[in-house]
């Protein structure tokens, strides 16, 4: 029994004890008129010093606890570990825009200014582009693209694993023609709504990017043409193709490479 007791104590004291605050709270979004649920994940040294800040975003269909809940639940450890604020707002089905065809859909103001203004005010933030990253899977991809290199001044990298960067081969799916008509009496909404439309005004250095999709996913062709614009335009970035497909399961596992990407951006400045 004293061997027993001395082992669990033993494994007790080994086992790291991560202290990480997750908290839902509500984000005043003046665009919208309206509240938007935030998680927000705050490591346990974020109490003592000025923490960077990772903003992941959900794909369609999902919601603000998507991340913490089915997608990674590891993400308080991850906090700890590295010393990172995590923060997934909710964005409804919005694909991240500001929608030229309905007024109260302002999500890419909300993301890349109500929300940063609301974090940085309420928590120790590196309140700098240097101290912010964005990313997101499927259409949480495409919104942290589409966010990050329109707003390379608010967020210095920027990730999008099996994203949706670039919509116009799916004129059907996902609510995209609520955001943005239809395709078909809109093309000219849709080229100028697409993240891989963006790659031609991006200038070197401008964000760091990472950027992976499973070969078995239905984004994985439209990931290889958006690797392939930016290197034509010579935009560094990281790209990686994994096995796995369009799943929560390969993004629990992708997001640990983007957040090592984001890790070494924050501490090389």
């Amino acid at each position: 029994m004293k061997n027993l007791v001395t082992s669990l104590l033993a494994l007790l004291l080994s086992t790291p004890v991560f202290a990480a605050e997750v908290d839902t709270v509500l984000v005043r979004s003046n665009s919208m008129d309206k509240d938007i649920k935030v998680v927000t994940i705050v490591p346990d040294v974020g109490k003592e010093k000025n923490c960077p800040v990772v903003y992941l975003l959900h794909g369609h269909g999902n919601r603000y606890d998507t991340w913490l809940r089915q997608t990674k639940p590891e993400l308080p450890r991850l906090a700890d570990e590295k010393g990172i604020i995590f923060v997934c707002p909710d964005g409804q089905n919005s694909w991240y825009w500001d929608s030229p065809k309905n007024a109260k859909v302002r999500f890419e103001t909300f993301v890349s200014s109500e929300l940063v203004r609301y974090i940085d005010t309420h928590y120790k933030t590196i309140a700098d582009r240097k101290g912010r990253a964005i990313t997101g899977f499927s259409m949480g991809g495409h919104g942290a693209m589409w966010n990050g290199i329109r707003h390379s001044d608010v967020f210095g990298a920027a990730g999008s694993t099996s994203g949706g960067v670039d919509i116009r081969p799916f004129p059907d799916n996902w609510n995209m023609k609520d955001q943005l008509g239809e395709e078909k009496d809109n093309p000219k909404i849709w080229e100028e709504h697409t993240v891989i439309n963006l790659v031609p005004s991006m200038k070197k250095g401008q964000l760091a990017m990472v950027i992976d999709c499973g070969y078995s996913d239905f984004f994985f062709e439209v990931n290889n043409q958006f690797h392939e614009a930016l290197l034509r335009h010579g935009i560094e970035h990281d790209y990686y193709v994994r096995p796995g497909a369009h799943t929560h399961s390969y993004w629990n596992r992708s997001i640990e490479y983007q957040i090592v990407f984001f890790d070494q951006y924050f501490h090389s400045k």
